[in-house]
């Protein structure tokens, strides 16, 4: 499908790809699209939904400045999936329990980190020197860590909210295994940092904005380097992150399932992130804030709530959407919201066949919260190809 609807009455055009998107969302989109840097226009994914300044699912484009609040909080946050050799006939319930309690054991989940003496050192090493390279310019960043200072022992790490792991089966009935998480506590820290030094910015030199969210680094000022610099650190530390994990869930699966090997290349993807691209003529700065990149060729990952379908995908290279996809199915509803409406029967009822939490403190991530997969799908025919269907059968929720 194409555009479904477009705002033009700002600097720039904004292009949604779905009709499913309310006011709130669609005020922010208009507020991007007015600053001046803005190139050529914004993509908004048929995910899309409220965010913190910048929209979740939104592809925006900027000339020599970027928007940290646009990348987000949690710099890097993606999706890793790998297939197995194994098939649905190599599994059974008892089996599939025991794979649920080994990843609970093993995979530290919500706030918890690994034990001193289970850091993954070997994997954290090499992110040592480019994070004392940032301190030692910032040293107030060693305080905004806080809690997190630990950044060592969260490598290999779930957290919380909507990140998960999930043992799932495709099309075929061949398992795969699929995650999603991003920097931890350490790209937390990074982001809001510099999110405040870009406000702190703004009032220094009395600009004025649509929302204060929007606040920005322009290319060759004080801190735009270094955001660039911590952004990149804090992306490579979630793609390593994310295979650590995926490491330690293919050894809890060897414990209880027959032997297997990994059949395809892991799809490691980020939908939290800003890169250099060119587009429309221009290099610019692509910011996709719950979106993942589909160029043509490109391999991705679409997951739907823990109680339905994901999708492997190839981008098809659609420049209109600066060769974007949705990331996932989008909130339909606040957490509040969902913890008002659902109850741990409709939980129970809504995650039939998955083994899971279905307890009280996981309602806020109940699927009847989030947008239908199947329509988030297809509304962005023109920008990806699905691969392979996924279904879960065990998720793991942070």
């Amino acid at each position: 499908m194409p555009v479904k609807q477009a705002i033009t009455d700002q600097r720039v055009p904004v292009k949604i790809w779905t009709d499913d998107v309310d006011d709130r969302s669609k005020e922010q989109l208009a507020n991007i699209a007015s600053m001046p840097f803005i190139h050529h226009h914004v993509a908004a994914m048929p995910d899309v939904h409220l965010g913190i300044g910048a929209t979740i699912g939104s592809v925006i484009a900027t000339h020599k400045a970027i928007i940290p609040a646009a990348v987000g909080v949690d710099i890097g946050c993606g999706m890793v999936a790998a297939r197995l050799s194994i098939s649905a006939n190599d599994l059974d319930e008892k089996a599939l329990k025991k794979v649920f309690d080994q990843i609970s054991r093993d995979v530290p989940v919500g706030r918890a980190q690994h034990h001193d003496d289970r850091v993954l050192v070997d994997v954290a090493r090499p992110f040592e020197p480019g994070l004392k390279s940032l301190t030692d310019r910032h040293p107030q960043l060693l305080k905004a860590f806080g809690k997190f200072s630990k950044w060592t022992n969260q490598m290999g790490t779930l957290g919380g909210g909507n990140h998960f792991i999930e043992v799932c089966l495709d099309e075929s009935n061949q398992v795969w295994v699929m995650l999603h998480s991003g920097s931890r506590g350490i790209g937390n820290a990074i982001a809001d940092y510099f999110i405040q030094l870009a406000r702190k910015d703004m009032e220094r030199w009395m600009i004025q904005l649509p929302d204060r969210d929007l606040a920005y680094f322009p290319e060759g000022t004080e801190h735009f380097a270094d955001y660039v610099e911590a952004v990149h650190w804090a992306q490579e530390y979630a793609m390593a992150n994310r295979q650590a994990m995926l490491d330690l869930v293919l050894k809890a699966l060897e414990r209880h399932l027959p032997s297997f090997t990994v059949t395809t290349e892991a799809v490691n993807c980020h939908h939290n992130y800003v890169a250099k691209e060119h587009h429309y003529g221009s290099d610019v700065w692509v910011t996709r804030k719950g979106a993942i990149r589909a160029r043509e060729a490109d391999l991705g990952i679409v997951p739907g709530s823990m109680g339905a379908r994901s999708y492997i995908v190839r981008g098809k290279g659609n420049p209109e959407s600066f060769c974007s996809s949705a990331h996932g199915a989008g909130r339909r509803m606040s957490r509040t919201a969902a913890e008002k409406e659902f109850t741990e029967a409709d939980m129970v009822e809504q995650t039939k066949g998955v083994i899971c939490r279905k307890d009280k403190g996981v309602i806020d991530e109940i699927p009847g919260a989030y947008k239908d997969i199947d329509v988030v799908m297809a509304n962005q025919n023109d920008l990806t190809e699905i691969l392979h269907t996924l279904k879960q059968v065990v998720c793991v929720k942070g």
